[in-house]
């Protein structure tokens, strides 16, 4: 199911957007955030866990709880990294770091997975994936701050949590997954923040409700990717969702691309096709 992390990719563009609306309201403190989103996931996501909880009984060894908890406790930190920079950073800011999560995942997944090992894969998803970088950095990009630090560092943080989660992500269904890993973060940030509320109103908290359901959807299709069709070809497909944003901004906003934009577009879009068009023949050749 290629379309599901091509869908995933305009959900993650979307939410990005989304969040960026809510936290510059100077009242919504990034902490604060932290925990109204991930309470915001959980309730959305409640109502259908009992359709999709599935935990195999090797989840419960305490080798595969060990490693859920460390993926809880990155989690935590690179959320609120990625908070505090958003925050406060504009978004042509935060992306060209932000970006760099995907170059750490496909490292990652290449050296620690034998399984990753696809030299043509992995090279369409770094040349992918730097054309994007080079498209958006800028030499006042170049300027690190504590918040655009913060961002690369949360960067890092999501890509271990990422790669990490691959080692159990077999004993459990993608969506419950997801819901036990963000029901475990609201708890901590509720414990360590206790929020009281002040800083919502009915159209920020709706605003949040979506961004939950947008992650919710979003994590369980990138999960579902991993487990599938793999990490390097999903995150190859989930590069796509910069793409779809710069798209959105021609035809909608009629904003002007610069030359770079149009090229890493281009190279990205190739990348992908060719990603796609290779896996097809791995499978129809049944090699794969």
């Amino acid at each position: 199911m290629i379309e599901l992390p091509i869908i995933g990719s305009l959900l993650e563009a979307a939410g990005t957007i989304l969040e960026k609306k809510v936290l510059r309201n100077n009242k919504m403190n990034s902490k604060n955030y932290a925990t109204y989103e991930f309470l915001a996931i959980v309730i959305v996501m409640a109502p259908f866990i009992y359709f999709f909880w599935h935990i195999d009984k090797s989840a419960f060894l305490l080798k595969n709880v060990l490693i859920l908890a460390f993926v809880i406790i990155v989690s935590v930190f690179a959320n609120l990294l990625i908070f505090y920079s958003l925050k406060r950073e504009k978004v042509t800011e935060f992306e060209p770091i932000w970006l760099m999560q995907s170059i750490f995942v496909i490292i990652f997944a290449f050296v620690f997975y034998k399984s990753e090992r696809n030299w043509i894969l992995f090279g369409l998803a770094m040349v992918a994936n730097i054309a994007l970088i080079l498209a958006h950095v800028r030499k006042h990009h170049l300027v690190m701050n504590k918040y655009i630090l913060a961002a690369l560092f949360g960067s890092f943080l999501f890509a271990v949590e990422l790669v990490a989660s691959k080692l159990i992500l077999s004993f459990y269904n993608p969506f419950a997954f997801y819901f036990i890993r963000c029901f475990f973060i609201l708890l901590i940030c509720y414990v360590a923040f206790r929020p009281t509320g002040s800083d919502l109103n009915k159209k920020t908290s709706w605003m949040i409700i979506s961004i939950g359901a947008m992650w919710a959807i979003y994590r369980a299709i990138m999960y579902y990717g991993y487990q599938n069709l793999g990490v390097v070809l999903t995150a190859l497909l989930f590069v796509l969702s910069p793409v779809f944003v710069f798209i959105f901004a021609v035809v909608f906003l009629r904003e002007k691309p610069d030359w770079r934009q149009i090229v890493s577009t281009a190279v990205i879009v190739v990348c992908v096709l060719l990603a796609i068009f290779y896996k097809d023949i791995i499978l129809f050749l049944g090699i794969g």
